[in-house]
C-alpha cells in the first residue's frame, strides 16, 4: 500500500501544480469547479493505468513514441494562451472590467483557458495522466493486478489536487494581476518537463 501511495504522489505532482496555478489564475473560483477538476484529475489517473494494463506491451511501444509530444502540445498550447491573454490584460489594464477573469452566477466565461471550460479540463486531465499509462503497462508486464493500485493512484491525486486548490488561496494574493501569466508559465513548464524527461530517457 505504501508503494501505491508513493506512486500516486509522484504521478499527481503535475495535476497538483495545475491545481495551484488554476486557483491563483481564476478570480473567485467556485468550490464546485475545484471539486470537479480534482475529480477529473483523479478519475483520469485511475483510468489511464487500467487502460495501460489492458493495452499490453506491444501497443505500449507504439504509444511511447509520441505520448510525451501529446502531453507537451496540450500543455504548451493552453499555457501559451494563458500567457498571451494575461499579457493583454496587463497591457490594457482591464483588471476591473468585464474582460477580467470572473465567475458569474451562470459561470459563463470569456474565451479563457481555465478549468471551468470542459474541453480545457479534459485536455489537462489527459495531459497530466499520460504517464500513468506507462505505470499500468509496467504492472501488466510484472503480472500484477491493476484495480487496487489504480484506485489508490486516483484517490491520492484527488486529495493532492484539493490541497493544491487550498494552497492557491495563500499564493494568489502575492501574484496579483501577474497570476494568469504565472499560471500559463507553470503549464508550459510542466509540458516541457514531461517532454524532456522522455527525450532524455530515450
Amino acid at each position: 500500500m505504501a508503494s501505491i501511495i508513493l506512486i500516486g504522489l509522484s504521478l499527481s505532482m503535475d495535476a497538483f501544480a495545475i491545481s495551484v496555478s488554476s486557483g491563483i489564475t481564476i478570480k473567485g473560483l467556485k468550490p464546485y469547479h475545484a471539486l470537479r477538476a480534482a475529480l477529473f484529475f483523479g478519475l483520469f489517473q485511475f483510468i489511464m493505468p487500467v487502460a495501460g494494463w489492458y493495452l499490453g506491451y506491444s501497443f505500449a511501444s507504439y504509444i511511447k513514441n509520441f505520448d510525451h509530444w501529446i502531453a507537451f502540445g496540450l500543455l504548451a498550447f493552453i499555457g501559451g494562451k494563458m500567457v498571451v491573454e494575461g499579457a493583454r490584460e496587463i497591457k490594457k489594464d482591464t483588471s476591473t472590467n468585464d474582460d477580467s477573469i470572473t465567475v458569474n452566477s451562470d459561470c459563463k466565461c470569456k474565451d479563457k483557458s481555465d478549468i471551468r471550460s470542459m474541453p480545457c479540463l479534459l485536455s489537462l486531465s489527459i495531459a497530466t495522466s499520460i504517464d500513468a499509462l506507462a505505470v499500468g503497462l509496467s504492472f501488466s508486464l510484472l503480472g500484477n493486478t491493476i484495480w487496487l493500485p489504480a484506485m489508490g493512484i486516483g484517490i491520492v491525486t484527488f486529495l493532492v489536487c484539493m490541497i493544491g486548490f487550498e494552497a492557491s488561496r495563500l499564493i494568489g494574493p502575492l501574484l496579483g494581476k501577474w497570476a494568469e501569466i504565472a499560471g500559463g508559465l507553470v503549464l508550459i513548464g510542466i509540458g516541457a518537463k514531461i517532454l524532456l524527461e522522455h527525450l532524455l530517457s530515450a
